[in-house]
């Protein structure tokens, strides 16, 4: 979402910044930038049969459903590489998370990383605590030592590339009733297949030196020092 400050932030703007530059670097495979965020499909039945498409018809289906509860997607995806991830978990716990980057950490794409820079958001899972409490302490450890965690600012997550993966998901996988985790991990698989073997990837323009002079009003405003500044200090 494209939320800003109302005033200059320097918690924001330093947040910003670090992941900017870190989408500025070229790929590298001992250090590659990848995006992780979560997502939510409500899971809904027909309570009808719908009508499929015919020559002369429109599909139809009737507007009444029947709820299946709720699924949490779990994607993280490498901008530059084109590949992506997704896990659909029945909830969006520490537990879950820890899963996921020790998923990530051991990825064969990334066999050879010797750090992985993960951007995501603020959300208090996101912690190298929930490793603590998910796995024994030298698994933990060990996870925790092949990702650096970059977040994005307070209320700046549309600075995090997953998001955009979140969204083409949405449009292309899950814009229809699905009613069940089988079938909803099934379609999300297959989604992923075909992305990745494209080799969709994201071109980012916006850059740190782009910030500083289209978002300048977020910027404090630094105070000259003086002698009379000296003098008081």
């Amino acid at each position: 979402m494209w939320c800003l400050p109302s005033a200059p932030n320097g918690a924001f703007v330093a947040a910003m910044e670090r992941v900017l530059r870190a989408y500025e670097r070229p790929y590298d495979d001992a250090d590659p930038v990848v995006c992780f965020d979560e997502g939510r499909k409500e899971l809904h039945g027909e309570v009808r049969d719908p009508w499929p498409m015919a020559p002369g018809r429109p599909a139809r289906e009737d507007a009444e459903y029947s709820r299946h509860g709720s699924a949490s997607l779990l994607l993280w995806c490498a901008p530059l590489l084109g590949v992506r991830e997704i896990i659909v978990s029945a909830r969006r716990t520490k537990q879950d998370w820890a899963r996921a980057m020790r998923a990530l950490a051991d990825h064969p794409r990334f066999t050879d990383a010797r750090r992985i820079t993960v951007v995501l958001d603020n959300l208090n899972t996101h912690t190298l605590s929930s490793l603590y409490e998910t796995f024994a302490p030298c698994e933990a450890l060990r996870i925790a030592e092949k990702l650096e965690l970059v977040y994005t600012p307070k209320h700046g997550s549309w600075l995090n590339i997953a998001e955009i993966e979140l969204a083409a998901l949405g449009q292309q996988c899950l814009d229809r009733r699905i009613a069940d985790h089988a079938t909803l991990t099934a379609q999300v698989a297959a989604w992923t297949r075909d992305r990745t073997a494209a080799a969709v990837t994201v071109d980012w323009h916006f850059t740190a030196a782009d910030a500083r002079i289209k978002l300048k009003r977020l910027y404090p405003v630094l105070v000259p020092i003086t002698k009379e500044t000296n003098a008081v200090a």
